[in-house]
C-alpha cells in the first residue's frame, strides 16, 4: 500500500510540474510579445464582409502569436478621410508600435501619421504609395488575389458548361455579370482574372460589369445585381462587400460566386465558392519584424503558397459536377507557376493582342504609365508593386456603367 502511495504520488509530482512547464511555455509565448501593441483601422465593421476578413485575420494573427486582447485594438467606421489619420493618432497615444489600416483611401492619411511618428510602424493593404515615399516606417501589402479569383472563374466557366450541356442556356448565352466598387485597378484586375478563369474552360463565355461606387453599399449592390441578371447575366460574382448581390442571387436562383468568404449559410442554393485573402500570414509577419528589430518589406505580397490567398469550400449543391477535382488542378497549376493569369495569349483589346504596356506602378495623379510590365508573354501583376496595376479593357467584357 505504501509502495502505492508513493507511486501515486510520483504521479502527481510529474503531472503538476509538467502543468507547470506547460503553462511557462504559454507565458514565455505572450513575454516574447510583451512590448508589441497592435492596432487596426477598418472603413466599416463586422457586417461588411470585406472589414470582418481583416478583422477576423487580426484576432486570428494575435492569437497564434500569444498577444492577448488588451494589447490589440481594432478600430472600425473609419472613413477614408482625416478621420483615418485621428484614429492612427489616437492608437498611438494608447500605445500601439505597430498599426494596419485596411482600404484603398485610408494611404494617404496613414502616410501623415508616419511621418509624424517615426518610431511606429504603419502598414496598408491595397496602397500604392510605399515604395516611392521613403518612409522607413510605411508599408503597403496586398496578396494575389487575382489567382484566387481566375480559380474560382473556372468554378464559375465549369457552371456556365452544365447549363449549356443541360441545354438551360445556349453557348452564346453564357453571360456573367460582376457587381463592381469602383473602376480602380485592383476591381480591374479581379473582374479581369475572374473572367480568365471562366474562358479557359468556357469559350464562348463573355461578362458585364455593373460599378455602384461604393465599397458598401448593400442596396446599390443588390440594385446592380438585379440589372445584371435583368440584362441577361446567368451567374454573377462580385468586388463589392455587402450580401446585397448574392442574396439577391439567392431569391433570383442565378449561380453566384462570392467575395471575402462563403456565403453558403444564408445562399446554400445558389453559392458556388468565394476566394479570399487570408490576412493573418501578413499580420505575422509584420509583428515578427518588429518584435525582431527587422525592416519590414515596402511591398509585400503572399499567394496560395503563403496561404494569403484561399478558396472556400465549393457548395457541391450549386457547383457543376467535378468542380472541386478541376480548381484543385488549377490552383496547383498556380502554384508551380504552369499558369500565368494574364498571359498575352489569353485575351486581345480592341481585337489585337497586347506585346508591351506601361502601367502606373509610381502613381500620380494622372495615372500615367511609368513601368513596362509584360514580359515572357505575360502581365506581371502585383511584382513591381503589391497592389494590382491590371487595368486593361480586354475584349468580352462589356462595362455598363464607368463613371466611378
Amino acid at each position: 500500500m505504501k509502495k502505492f502511495l508513493a507511486l501515486l504520488l510520483s504521479v502527481v509530482m510529474v503531472l503538476s510540474l509538467a502543468s507547470c512547464s506547460s503553462k511557462k511555455d504559454s507565458d514565455k509565448g505572450s513575454d516574447d510579445y510583451k512590448d508589441i501593441k497592435v492596432g487596426l483601422i477598418c472603413l466599416h465593421n463586422e457586417q461588411s464582409t470585406y472589414d470582418k476578413n481583416f478583422i477576423d485575420a487580426m484576432i486570428d494573427a494575435c492569437k497564434q502569436l500569444g498577444i492577448p486582447e488588451s494589447r490589440m485594438i481594432i478600430t472600425t467606421g473609419i472613413d477614408e478621410s482625416s478621420a483615418c489619420y485621428e484614429a492612427a493618432k489616437d492608437l498611438v497615444d494608447r500605445g500601439c508600435n505597430i498599426i494596419f489600416a485596411d482600404s484603398f483611401g485610408h494611404e494617404d492619411f496613414m502616410i501623415r501619421a508616419a511621418r509624424e511618428f517615426p518610431k511606429v510602424q504603419f502598414c496598408h493593404a491595397t496602397g500604392t504609395k510605399a515604395h516611392t515615399e521613403g518612409l522607413a516606417n510605411y508599408h503597403n501589402a496586398f496578396a494575389s488575389i487575382y489567382e484566387g479569383r481566375y480559380a474560382a472563374g473556372v468554378a464559375a466557366g465549369l457552371k456556365l458548361n452544365e447549363m449549356i450541356e443541360s441545354g438551360k442556356i445556349t453557348a452564346d448565352k453564357a453571360v456573367m455579370g460582376y457587381v463592381g466598387a469602383y473602376t480602380y485597378a485592383e476591381v480591374i484586375s479581379g473582374y479581369t482574372s475572374f473572367y480568365l478563369g471562366a474562358k479557359s474552360v468556357c469559350p464562348s463565355v463573355t461578362m458585364k460589369v455593373q460599378f455602384t461606387g461604393s465599397w458598401y453599399d448593400e442596396t446599390a449592390e443588390k440594385e446592380a445585381a438585379e440589372k445584371l441578371m435583368n440584362s441577361g447575366c446567368v451567374l454573377i460574382s462580385q468586388h463589392a462587400d455587402s450580401m446585397g448581390a448574392p442574396t439577391a442571387c439567392e431569391k433570383a436562383g442565378v449561380p453566384d460566386v462570392s467575395y471575402n468568404g462563403s456565403t453558403v449559410a444564408s445562399c446554400p442554393n445558389t453559392f458556388i465558392v468565394s476566394s479570399r485573402i487570408n490576412w493573418a500570414p501578413y499580420y505575422i509577419y509584420a509583428i515578427n519584424c518588429v518584435k525582431d528589430g527587422k525592416e519590414i518589406a515596402k511591398d509585400w505580397t503572399g499567394g496560395f503558397a503563403q496561404g494569403s490567398v484561399e478558396l472556400s469550400e465549393i457548395n457541391d449543391k450549386a457547383a457543376a459536377a467535378g468542380t472541386k477535382d478541376k480548381v484543385n488542378a488549377v490552383v496547383a497549376d498556380l502554384k508551380a507557376g504552369k499558369i500565368k493569369v494574364f498571359s498575352t495569349d489569353t485575351f486581345t483589346v480592341g481585337g489585337a493582342k497586347v506585346d508591351t504596356y506601361l502601367a502606373d506602378i509610381d502613381t500620380d495623379a494622372n495615372y500615367t504609365g511609368d513601368t513596362e510590365v509584360i514580359k515572357d508573354g505575360y502581365f506581371h501583376e502585383s511584382e513591381f508593386r503589391s497592389a494590382p496595376a491590371f487595368d486593361l479593357q480586354i475584349d468580352g467584357i462589356e462595362l455598363l456603367n464607368s463613371k466611378f
